[in-house]
Parts: C-alpha cells; sequence; structure tokens
C-alpha cells in the first residue's frame, strides 16, 4: 500500500484559483486519522488572508475517512508508511502548476505530526509549521541537522486532557522541538484532543506574524 501512496489532487479544497493564487504564499493543512479535507478548511474563514489555503485529503481510507499513515503503535508510527505519505505530499507540490513563493504547513493530530516531518525531510521547502495536538516522530531524518542550525518556526499546542496522543509521544516532541526549531509552545488547561477558540486565537496570531516578516533563506 505505501509504494502508491498519492494524493488525490481532485479532492483537494483550495482557498483561491487560478489568477488569485498567483505570488502569494501556500498554507498546506493536514488533517488528522479518520477525518477528510474538509475538516481543517473550516477555520479558512478565521485564518489570515495573505496565504492561499490548500485542504489535502490523507492518501489511506480509514472507516468514513482518511488517514496518512496506519496506527499500529500509537504515537510511534511505521517509519516507512510515514516516509510515503511525506513523499506524496513533496510530490503534489512537485507537480503543481503555479508553485507558490513560500509554502506552511497546518494539521491537526495526525496531520500536525505530518506537518513537522515534513520540516524535518525537506526544511528547504517549508517557512513554518502549526503542529496541534500531533507529535514528533521517532528515529532520525534527513533535515534534522539543518534544523538544528537553522531552526524554523513551529507552533504546537496541546491540551491537558487529551487522552489520544500518548505520553510518551509527548515527551519526545518536548525533547526534539526546543533544538530543532523556534518554538511558540501553548498547553490549554482541560482542552481534550480537539481545537479550542483560545488555541485558534494563538494560531491566527502566529500565522499573522509568520506573513509579516520576511520569508527566511532556504536551509537545505
Amino acid at each position: 500500500m505505501t509504494t502508491s501512496t498519492t494524493i488525490d489532487n481532485a479532492a483537494v479544497l483550495w482557498s483561491a484559483t487560478g489568477a488569485d493564487q498567483v505570488d502569494r504564499p501556500l498554507l498546506l493543512v493536514l488533517h488528522g486519522y479518520g477525518s477528510h479535507e474538509g475538516d481543517l478548511f473550516s477555520l479558512a474563514p478565521h485564518l489570515p488572508l495573505e496565504p492561499v489555503i490548500a485542504a489535502l485529503r490523507a492518501p489511506l481510507p480509514v472507516g468514513d475517512g482518511w488517514a496518512w499513515f496506519p496506527i499500529s503503535d500509537p504515537g510511534n508510527p511505521d517509519a516507512a508508511s510515514v516516509d510515503a505519505a511525506v513523499a506524496a505530499v513533496l510530490s503534489w507540490l512537485d507537480a503543481l502548476p503555479q508553485q507558490p513563493r513560500e509554502v506552511g504547513l497546518l494539521g491537526f493530530s495526525q496531520g500536525g505530526a505530518m506537518a513537522v516531518q515534513l520540516l524535518r525531510a525537506a526544511p528547504g521547502r517549508f517557512c513554518f509549521a502549526v503542529n496541534l495536538s500531533g507529535f514528533v516522530g521517532s528515529g532520525r531524518q534527513p533535515g534534522d541537522t539543518a534544523l538544528a542550525e537553522h531552526p524554523l518556526p513551529v507552533f504546537w499546542g496541546r491540551g491537558t486532557a487529551d487522552n489520544v496522543i500518548p505520553t510518551s509521544a509527548v515527551e519526545r516532541t518536548q525533547a526534539w522541538l526546543p533544538g530543532h526549531s523556534t518554538l511558540t509552545e501553548r498547553i490549554y488547561e482541560g482542552l481534550p484532543h480537539s481545537i479550542s477558540q483560545a488555541e485558534l486565537g494563538d494560531v491566527v496570531n502566529f500565522l499573522s506574524a509568520q506573513y509579516r516578516e520576511p520569508a527566511g533563506e532556504p536551509t537545505a
């Protein structure tokens, strides 16, 4: 299954098309396990207007939704499955007829893990990542050294009542992000595995700050 992993271009939801995409940054939105491209796309009206938003559908069918990779060991996914999903997103980006001038990442849960993993796989392709209730995968990645030397902005938000992401994955993320990103970390008291209004406000502030600042030089 992993060898044929691809992004369904027809399922991508766009906030702008055609000429409205020209010379604008791109924000890739990556949903969580068992969800779909329309889930986080519903946040689009609340997000800054600068980027074109593209919500991707994960490639693997699961129940009534989709997944980026199977859950065999929660918080510690199979590396080959994650690599296949990352490769699919990068291939989709490569094939865009209108190449964006910069690309940011925003994901929830499994999509948050994907956002960080994409940074680690190809830090030169992205400007920042928003990781909502996600985690950092185990093992080393090709871009880890570059990120340690030239860290990129990462927003990491999570709730104290999240019983979906294992403690081991949270601790791994806590250990990795400070040394490989310019980290904005927010913890929300009593928030389960979801996104609150307070967190959405913090995400908007983070994104607005990224779009006020010039894009950095590629790190790899």
